[in-house]
């Protein structure tokens, strides 16, 4: 099963080495990790996803727990939660393809955020079935380029992860 776990913790040099060793050393994998400094300077907010048995992800969550940077962590897999992710995708864009390429965009409620002769440059926000759809949905050889943040996310209502 896919897990995300967010992870508050000290915004030090090496907390995040110290992270994906943990899963280096266990070979768990991350299929995906965003870092980012909180509203506190001191403290950063990790995100991770990670997939694997309820037992797994139970000893992911406390070995990471047990890292000397982790000030707190929680599985939003496990409560009501708001996740997204973004897309930006670069398309060959010529002619009659344009106009085409817009009406996808539009569609997907996207934005092109670049645009040249030859190429749109397209940003998608949304969950990851979204993005994966409109991947599907450029015609065959458009796309020269694709990147992806990945998850994140964040729990519903009053309860979240502070100190």
């Amino acid at each position: 099963m896919r897990h995300i776990i967010a992870v508050l913790l000290e915004n030090e040099a090496g907390a995040l080495s110290r992270v994906a060793g943990l899963f280096s050393a266990r070979g768990y994998n991350i299929e995906s990790l965003t870092v980012a400094p909180t509203e506190d300077p001191t403290l950063s907010r990790m995100t991770l996803v990670t997939t694997g048995s309820d037992e797994i992800v139970e000893q992911i969550k406390k070995q990471l727990n047990k890292l000397i940077d982790v000030v707190k962590l929680f599985d939003l897999t496990e409560g009501e939660h708001i996740e997204r992710e973004m897309m930006m995708i670069k398309v060959k864009a010529r002619g009659e393809d344009r106009e085409e390429l817009k009406r996808l965009v539009d569609i997907f409620r996207a934005k092109i955020i670049d645009v040249t002769d030859t190429s749109y440059v397209v940003e998608l926000t949304g969950a990851s079935r979204k993005l994966d759809a409109f991947v599907e949905a450029v015609p065959e050889g458009r796309i020269i380029e694709l990147v992806r943040s990945g998850p994140t996310g964040i729990s519903r209502g009053e309860k979240g992860l502070t100190l």
